[in-house]
């Protein structure tokens, strides 16, 4: 069975997305970094590490979850991309791995809205068109293969690059 949900790129701070769900791109230790993931530490508040200190730490392509404390999305998970190697050491498997494992912690705590960051495109070195096309693959894939709740997946785009990248691979026909 699939689920049927509006996939959208859109310019958006993720913080401030009213979404059941938002993604944080986030390193393997589960620290404090940079990028999204501060504006994200900054957003939630101080209750954020201590709860992912208590996880302990996340393989690259999985992810983990915890509360939003004080943003407006009920839950936070923590997905672990992959950093840029030149693109043969299967960095588009794991990041689509990422991605899945980020929509089956959604939809286990029955999210209809998810709001989801382009992960490993900043500090980790991702091209951003190649990152998009992946990204949009796997969720797109992740719907075909899934009956969720999720009604609507926004992809959260920094910057008129990511806009654009992710807005092209949405206009291309699933599967190419």
């Amino acid at each position: 069975m699939a689920t049927t949900a509006e996939l959208i790129a859109r310019a958006a701070d993720i913080t401030q997305l009213d979404v059941d769900v938002i993604v944080n791109a986030a390193n393997a230790r589960l620290k404090r970094g940079g990028g999204v993931d501060g504006a994200i530490h900054r957003a939630a508040g101080p209750a954020l590490q201590p709860a992912l200190d208590a996880i302990g730490g996340c393989l690259t392509g999985s992810a983990c979850l915890t509360p939003g404390f004080n943003l407006k999305a009920r839950h936070i998970v923590h997905a672990v991309g992959p950093v840029w190697q030149g693109g043969g050491a299967g960095e588009a498997e794991l990041l689509g791995a990422c991605y899945r494992a980020a929509l089956d912690l959604a939809a286990e705590v029955d999210a209809r809205s998810i709001a989801l960051p382009a992960i490993s495109t900043g500090i980790y070195g991702y091209p951003i068109g190649l990152a998009a096309v992946v990204a949009v693959g796997a969720v797109r894939a992740f719907l075909a293969e899934r009956t969720t709740r999720l009604e609507r997946v926004i992809f959260a785009c920094f910057g008129a690059a990511a806009l654009e990248a992710f807005a092209a691979a949405l206009a291309r026909p699933p599967g190419s």
